[in-house]
């Protein structure tokens, strides 16, 4: 007699889960569903900054000479400016208003093309995305243009349009170009719907800065309060106005700009403004900003002024035979007492996130330190006397450090295990400063001797594949040798969750896992990350263990309208396609570009680690952290991937999920 097969249970969810249930999110619903991917939810500064950052970019461009700022008594905030106006005609190929498009579509803006004959070839602008996020989150959003002979009127609600673009010819009195937005913040998407006036204020100061000769005001209808700024001096008059303690020397101001020339190797009009301070107490003033946008979190343009200035104050320092015996000096010696405003202009920056309050542009940090350091340099030897003042504090910051690292080294003890020979130490011994990379690979451990920043970088190669520690008990971890290496090397016992393992010992802030962007590279980091989870969580959770990213290819693009030729490295093929379709974007012929693939971290060179995994201000690295699941969840799962008797979760887990793995042949 035939039997029945057993049937396969069934679930709730595997009854519910089908075609009907993957929603495709249109128009502005995603930054309705998840606002704090676009903007700023704590208050609604940031939505109201992209409109004032329109504004700004009207005047950077050369069109606008006044921004204007009103708080009115209802709650909504109005920004208008006499730049161009927003177009107002149908879109050619959308067959709908302009003006209707850069409220209503996300990735929609007149900011993309930046070469030649562009609509703004410097903005802070690069998504198309800021006031469509800023309608979205607004109950009401009215918008009024004066262009071209005409008045434009167009009004929103909650991203919708609720008053159709109405046009009509501009009578005697009214303007004769420009554009108003007036927008009503939606109090359901921010903590709190009040405006902090002293960020107002700061942000709106600063734009005047910026833009010598224009205008800007803020308008209090509540209180009947006006502020209007307008700046001659510059960056100079705003920092001597900011200044809590008097300068060691006078300010070191200037600005340079790319005048397209093939010696600079930088496209015409990129550079920067810059004016520095050196204060011996107080906390540091740093203020920078790209193509007017304010970088609070900074980036790398900071990190070129940083690079320019310890180069030419060392320089200096060597030249005049000033340092003492026995004291190094490291960049913060120098950037730790700078106080600074920094305005950098950048054909095409990149940022990091929506609401740019990071610099990520590789060039930049290359851009400011090449105008930067000369400067300096001449500088410096035009005024040597203040030149050895500045000298003197920075001597005097370098030997405050190296005190208070010996202090740490004392304590200690003399008991210290003697150092792997594979272990290529850094000089510096400031645990804060100082990272470890453990390297696969005796090649690629080459490189990254020869690549890395000897003072503050150690170098472990590892052979091979690490042991899987898993399920090795905590006494029998230095039977291997190099689990044993790395114990040593890192300073710190193996320890369990639950344990206060002695940390005094700790010898890097950073603990980076560098291997190839290869399976084998992923499977050694899975390998290290199981180690650093089973015998050493304390380190995760202090936030010392970091993965490096380096790049899977190397695009050598050729000079395209005002960018020169350039070496692109892209993480992997999505940042491969990413980075061909922006060159063809930029003018590039299909195929004048080359592509390379680097098979391993060993195919490159020590010019190439350096700039693309080890530099500190270029690099990508990831901070491994326990993340949304708590510590029981992460062993469990641990388990399953790592346990010797786990083979048939294991496999479940690949049955389940193995759709979803990408093979490149």
């Amino acid at each position: 007699m035939a039997t029945k097969p057993p049937s396969k249970p069934s679930s709730k969810a595997d009854a519910t889960y089908g075609e009907a249930s993957i929603r495709v999110l249109k128009g502005l619903e995603p930054v309705k569903q998840r606002p704090g991917m676009y903007t700023r939810t704590d208050n609604p500064l940031h939505i109201i900054q992209e409109v004032i950052d329109n504004a700004a970019d009207e005047a950077l461009a050369g069109h606008g000479k006044r921004i204007d700022v009103t708080l009115h008594a209802d709650g909504s905030v109005s920004v208008q400016d006499d730049g161009r106006g927003i177009p107002i005609g149908l879109h050619p190929e959308e067959k709908v208003p302009v003006v209707e498009i850069v409220y209503t579509r996300l990735h929609a803006g007149g900011k993309f093309d930046k070469g030649a004959g562009g609509a703004y070839s410097f903005s802070g602008g690069l998504h198309g995305v800021g006031v469509s996020v800023t309608n979205a989150l607004a109950k009401r959003l009215e918008v009024t243009v004066w262009r071209e002979g005409q008045v434009a009127d167009i009004a929103f609600s909650g991203g919708d349009v609720v008053e159709p673009l109405k046009t009509r010819r501009a009578s005697a009195g009214d303007r004769k170009n420009g554009t108003t937005v007036r927008a009503w913040p939606d109090p359901k998407y921010f903590e709190s719907a009040e405006f902090p006036k002293n960020e107002l204020t700061h942000l709106l100061r600063s734009k005047a800065v910026l833009m010598p000769g224009v205008t800007v005001s803020l308008k209090n209808e509540k209180s009947g309060e006006v502020q209007t700024w307008v700046y001659k001096g510059g960056l100079r008059d705003y920092l001597m106005q900011t200044l809590t303690a008097d300068p060691v020397i006078p300010l070191f101001e200037g600005e340079h700009y790319a005048d397209g020339g093939e010696t600079e190797n930088f496209a015409e009009g990129e550079g920067a403004a810059w004016c520095v301070a050196f204060t011996e107490e107080g906390a540091p003033i740093r203020e920078s900003y790209v193509n007017l946008i304010p970088t609070v979190a900074g980036g790398t343009h900071e990190s070129g002024l940083k690079d320019g200035l310890f180069g030419a104050v060392k320089s200096f320092i060597e030249l005049h035979s000033l340092l003492p015996k026995g004291v190094k000096l490291m960049p913060e010696d120098v950037f730790s007492r700078a106080n600074f405003v920094l305005s950098a202009k950048v054909l095409d920056p990149q940022f990091q996130g929506q609401i740019k309050e990071r610099l990520n542009s590789r060039d930049a940090l290359r851009l400011v330190s090449t105008y930067v350091k000369p400067a300096m340099e001449l500088w410096l030897n035009q005024h040597v006397d203040l030149g050895k003042k500045l000298a003197e504090l920075v001597i005097k910051q370098a030997q405050t450090r190296q005190r208070a690292s010996q202090k740490v080294e004392k304590r200690k003890g003399s008991g210290v295990a003697v150092l792997p020979g594979k272990l290529t130490d850094c000089e510096s011994r400031d645990l804060g400063m100082n990272e470890l990379f453990l390297v696969e690979g005796d090649s690629a451990g080459g490189s990254a001797k020869m690549g890395r920043n000897k003072e503050t970088q150690a170098v472990l190669p590892l052979r091979g594949k690490v042991l899987n520690a898993w399920e090795v008990e905590r006494d029998r971890l230095f039977a291997n040798n190099e689990i044993h290496d790395i114990a040593v090397a890192v300073g710190v016992d193996p320890h369990g969750p639950n344990d206060t393992p002695d940390l005094s010992g700790l010898r890097y802030g950073k603990i980076c896992i560098l291997s190839d962007a290869d399976v084998d590279g992923s499977h050694i980091q899975v390998l290290l990350l199981t180690l650093f989870f089973r015998h050493f969580p304390k380190l995760i959770e202090r936030g010392n263990i970091y993965v490096a990213k380096p790049p899977l290819f190397r695009v050598d693009a050729p000079a395209r309208g005002k960018k020169p030729a350039a070496k692109i490295y892209a993480l992997d093929d999505g940042e491969l396609t990413a980075t061909l379709d922006k060159l063809r974007k930029e003018g590039a012929r299909e195929g004048s570009w080359s592509i390379g693939r680097f098979k391993g971290l060993g195919e490159m060179n020590a010019e190439q680690l350096w700039e693309t995994t080890l530099n500190p201000d270029t690099r990508r690295l990831l901070q491994v952290e326990f993340g949304a699941l708590d510590f029981a969840a992460t062993t469990d799962s641990l388990t399953r991937l790592m346990g010797k008797g786990e083979a048939q979760a294991r496999r479940e887990l690949m049955e389940l999920h193995g759709d979803a793995v990408e093979v490149d042949i």
